[in-house]
């Protein structure tokens, strides 16, 4: 038996017993019990295990890239990005191989297997998970991390409230520098136009697409490319100001805290010389510098102390202060910010969440039902031109088992035949906390 080392982030002694001295490919003879998750091309033999209620996902490979990796895992998981989440380590000796073990991401699904459901007139909604690769992109440039095979198989993606957020899940190639050059941007761009574009043709020949769709593969790929410029643009880009329009400051702040930053530091400076003679004295340069993006997410846990990811916070805000304005009007009085989101917590939230709780919906997330009923209900009440209450939004969501359900089956639990595609839930507009009277 060959020599091995560990070093795990659990203390379960079912995960230790596991034969960790065998290569993973012939775990199966050793009667350990996979669940059969798919995945997608990988290099390297992939498994996942259930042990005491937890999903691991194990990955094996030289022991060099895998020590790589695991490194790089645990400075992604420091700095709060989204990626899968390392657990250990375990070397063999003998033969330099190693096995990796994470967490598995749950609720989240494969952009794989979502574009084999999705009907070509869909282009909507891959272009919304597109995006998402595009925000997973400058979210790791900006601090300095080069992924270096950003490709459909190497990225999750999971429902944020109606939004979506990509993660990265294979960090072999990865680098963590204290920041990156434009050269070894452009680069790793360049390596996502390909990949994705390249994991498209593949969809494309697995569903029987014709052939001289092609084209449109590529330019859907250089649209996360266009996307990330965008995005990339916006978040560095400095802008002449003059006297006469300082309320671009605060549009410029509003904008981005839109997009789910804070601001850290706003910088102006003087341009030209500092006279007033048409060189630019009176005029100021712009410079604005961003946190991370959570800036709904840090005003949720602020009023609330919920953990909720940024496109659920988004949901949740707009819900309480919806809720804010209707104790005003029928109490008369000014209601004040901590008091609201007291109440709302304990006359709205809370009982709610039991109760969708107690439906047992597929759904890991209830903070994600939430989002889901809230925007169920705006739907249903917009088609009826009258508010339909909790009642029928709860109903709508066990009739169709969706859209939770659907992004379960996504993850590879197989879902009904009568699931409610999760597409039409991704393309509808966002609910903003209506009335609940």
């Amino acid at each position: 038996m060959s020599p091995i080392s560990f070093r795990l982030r659990s203390a379960s002694g079912a995960l230790l017993a596991l034969p960790w001295a065998r290569p993973l490919a012939t775990w199966e003879a050793e009667g350990v019990a996979f669940r059969d998750l798919p995945v997608g091309a990988s290099r390297h033999v992939v498994r996942f295990v259930e042990i005491e209620g937890t999903l691991y996902a194990l990955k094996e490979l030289p022991v060099h890239v895998a020590r790589r990796e695991y490194e790089t895992l645990r400075e992604l998981e420091r700095r709060e990005f989204p990626a899968v989440r390392p657990l250990g380590l375990v070397e063999r000796g003998e033969d330099a191989a190693a096995i990796l073990v994470t967490d598995y991401l749950a609720g989240s699904f494969q952009f794989r297997r979502l574009f084999q459901r999705l009907p070509a007139s869909s282009r909507k909604h891959r272009d919304r998970l597109l995006d998402a690769m595009a925000w997973l992109m400058v979210d790791l440039h900006r601090n300095g991390v080069f992924w270096g095979d950003c490709s459909l198989a190497n990225t999750l993606f999971r429902r944020d409230g109606q939004t979506l957020q990509a993660f990265l899940v294979d960090a072999e190639t990865s680098e963590v520098h204290p920041s990156l050059t434009d050269g070894q941007r452009a680069f790793d761009l360049e390596i996502l136009v390909e990949n994705v574009a390249g994991d498209l043709a593949d969809i494309g020949a697995q569903i029987g697409r014709p052939s001289d769709l092609l084209d449109e593969d590529f330019e859907a790929a250089e649209r996360v490319a266009q996307r990330y410029h965008a995005l990339w643009d916006e978040l560095h880009r400095e802008e002449s100001i003059g006297p006469e329009d300082r309320y671009r400051v605060e549009a410029r702040v509003r904008r981005l805290n839109e997009l789910g930053f804070a601001v850290e530091e706003l910088a102006l400076e003087a341009e030209g010389d500092g006279t007033a003679d048409g060189s630019g004295g009176d005029r100021l340069r712009l410079r604005v510098a961003v946190a991370s993006r959570r800036f709904h997410a840090a005003e949720l846990r602020r009023l609330t102390g919920l953990e909720a990811g940024e496109g659920q916070a988004t949901i949740l805000l707009n819900d309480l202060h919806a809720y804010r304005g209707r104790l005003e009007r029928r109490e008369g009085a000014p209601v004040p910010q901590a008091e609201a989101a007291e109440r709302w917590l304990a006359e709205v939230v809370r009982p709610t969440l039991a109760r969708l709780a107690a439906l047992m919906l597929p759904v890991s997330d209830l903070v994600q039902a939430y989002c889901d009923l809230l925007e169920v209900r705006w739907l249903l009440s917009e088609e009826a031109g009258r508010d339909v209450g909790d009642d029928a939004a709860i109903d709508a969501l066990v009739r169709r088992r969706a859209p939770a359900e659907s992004a379960a089956g996504m993850a590879g639990v197989e879902a009904p035949t009568a699931v409610y595609d999760v597409t039409q839930w991704l393309g509808a507009p966002t609910a903003v906390g209506g009335d609940r009277d």
